[in-house]
């Protein structure tokens, strides 16, 4: 194409979209990084079962964003945050946590539980975080 020669409103609206789109790319990208960076400052215990909510999350639920929140790991649908992971040694407490926000679709009756603290992450436990990642996405 010469310089002469300019794209058409459809050519133009398609290059805007494809930029925007690498923009958001960039961004999740980002966000990844900072996420997996939060994990990597924690003492190891928290480590491990950060490393493995990370992984449980992202396999079951990929279409989840993950991000940091409160500066730990978290999982957003949009702006959402669906669930998120809290060290024990973020605030001294002899747990960890995970929690499941709002946006979560984890209602059974009229009461069900939105935290669960987590001291040590068995295969069952694994099991069962998969279960509720799946459940809270709907």
């Amino acid at each position: 194409m010469s310089p002469t020669e300019s794209f058409s409103a459809e050519e133009r609206a398609a290059m805007k979209e494809r930029a925007k789109e690498l923009k958001a790319q960039a961004k999740a990208q980002d966000l990844l990084k900072d996420l997996l960076a939060k994990i990597a400052e924690m003492p190891e215990h928290d480590r491990v079962i950060a490393e493995a909510i990370h992984r449980i999350v992202t396999t079951t639920a990929p279409e989840l964003t993950p991000k940091t929140w409160y500066g730990q790991p978290a999982y957003a649908k949009g702006d959402q945050i669906v669930c998120f992971f809290q060290s024990a040694a973020k605030f001294g407490v002899r747990y960890a946590t995970l929690g499941f926000n709002e946006a979560a679709t984890l209602d059974d009756g009229s009461m069900w539980p939105v935290a669960f603290a987590i001291k040590d992450l068995t295969p069952a436990d694994e099991t069962l975080i998969a279960q509720l990642v799946s459940k809270a996405v709907g």
